[in-house]
């Protein structure tokens, strides 16, 4: 990785981006107590001009070493996409998701009180299997509470042949609808 960027920035290129489905998970599998954290730190050294950029984190591997990293180092933007597909309990348990609420508050909030100037990114999901319209206010609160600065909305489309299909959900003209509007938010 150090190497493409070394390369990349012998090029001109000015703004790099680490892409992956999870990007801070990197070097949990490696077994060597090196992680995201360290090769940020790490490509942060390279001689040039540029700036980082990742994503997608999850919220369950946003560190503390992680957070400090993105604080301290000149190069990574004060920038997170962490997609987080919603924030209701109820929700969040029937997509088999880690965490819940009260947990995406508190990382939200330690994000925003030690990396300056952060932007924060998400994606959303409207629509899904038990988001009445109570949950869908508490998703449209809690944007506005963690001040999202962009958010990617989708309306949940059920896949035939998934447990989230035969769930009851949303008809698809009210999950677009509620895309519209939480994506319109803060």
């Amino acid at each position: 990785v150090c190497d493409e960027v070394r390369g990349l920035v012998a090029k001109g290129y000015r703004e790099i981006t680490l892409l992956g489905q999870n990007v801070n998970s990197y070097g949990k599998d490696l077994g060597i107590g090196y992680d995201f954290a360290d090769l940020l730190a790490e490509l942060d050294r390279i001689e040039g001009d540029y700036v980082l950029r990742f994503m997608t984190s999850h919220p369950k591997d946003a560190t503390d070493k992680l957070i400090d990293t993105i604080a301290a180092e000149e190069k990574v933007l004060p920038y997170l996409d962490i997609p987080i597909q919603h924030c209701n309990d109820r929700v969040l348990k029937a997509m088999n998701r880690r965490g819940d609420k009260a947990e995406l508050l508190a990382l939200f909030r330690k994000l925003r009180a030690r990396i300056p100037d952060l932007v924060l990114r998400t994606s959303l999901i409207t629509g899904l299997p038990f988001e009445d319209e109570a949950a869908f206010e508490e998703l449209c609160e809690f944007l506005q509470e963690v001040r999202i600065e962009r958010a990617g909305v989708f309306p949940f489309s059920p896949e035939e042949g998934t447990k989230a299909a035969l769930m009851e959900h949303v008809d698809m003209e009210e999950a677009q609808r509620r895309a519209e509007l939480a994506g319109g938010g803060p």
